[in-house]
């Protein structure tokens, strides 16, 4: 989602618009190769469900309602456009509250670099600490159910992780083509050794040369 939004240079995606986008983009996978096209069987996508609490900022103690910020809202409202899809599957995670707040990696650099005090934090400065778990497992799983059980003869991964590997060496050594879909960012060279092929299917993003202020 963060690649779709940076290349797309979008800072307000509208729901219906990056579900349908990004369906469209997978499916174009379908007539890759030599081959032609090819039948469809599923087209997972891998989240988990937006944090909806409430907080309160530890430096100015305001009240914050997770569940009416933008990204919340938005990222329901594209779960349930991709849920009309055709063949897509929601496999989602579990969101851990790790019940605190941490302060941005930005703002850490500049209190180690003694360029900002603590006094001079603001309210823009800490993030609440959740992250992401279970998902990875369910990729994993999915690679290697539909692999053994003969579901598919090509599995095609729009990633730029290297967590995919152990499962990507199970899926190729039991005669799966495996695609990797990185979007245009470049992975490092280990990489290639465990895939069979790279295909972005988004458009290439054009470099924008900046003029140099005087």
């Amino acid at each position: 989602m963060k690649r779709y939004r940076a290349i797309k240079r979008i800072k307000k995606p509208n729901p219906e618009t990056t579900a349908k986008f990004l369906w469209e983009m997978c499916l174009k996978h379908l007539s890759q190769g030599k081959e032609g096209n090819k039948n469809l069987y599923r087209i997972f996508y891998y989240d988990c469900l937006p944090y909806g609490k409430k907080q309160h900022n530890p430096l100015t103690k305001k009240a914050i309602d997770f569940s009416k910020t933008e990204q919340c809202i938005f990222q329901l409202a594209f779960f349930e456009e991709l849920k009309k899809k055709r063949k897509i599957a929601l496999r989602l995670g579990v969101l851990e509250d790790r019940k605190g707040w941490i302060i941005k990696p930005s703002a850490t650099k500049q209190l180690l670099s003694r360029t900002k005090s603590l006094e001079d934090l603001s309210e823009s400065d800490v993030v609440y600490d959740f992250g992401q778990k279970m998902v990875d497992i369910k990729i994993g799983l999915d690679i290697a159910s539909i692999t053994l059980k003969r579901q598919v003869d090509q599995i095609v991964l729009i990633s730029g992780d290297s967590d995919f590997v152990p499962a990507a060496k199970l899926a190729r050594r039991e005669g799966i083509d495996f695609i990797l879909d990185p979007m245009w960012n470049p992975i490092k060279p280990h990489l290639f050794e465990h895939i069979d092929g790279l295909d972005s299917k988004i458009p290439k993003p054009k470099l924008i040369l900046q003029e140099r202020k005087p």
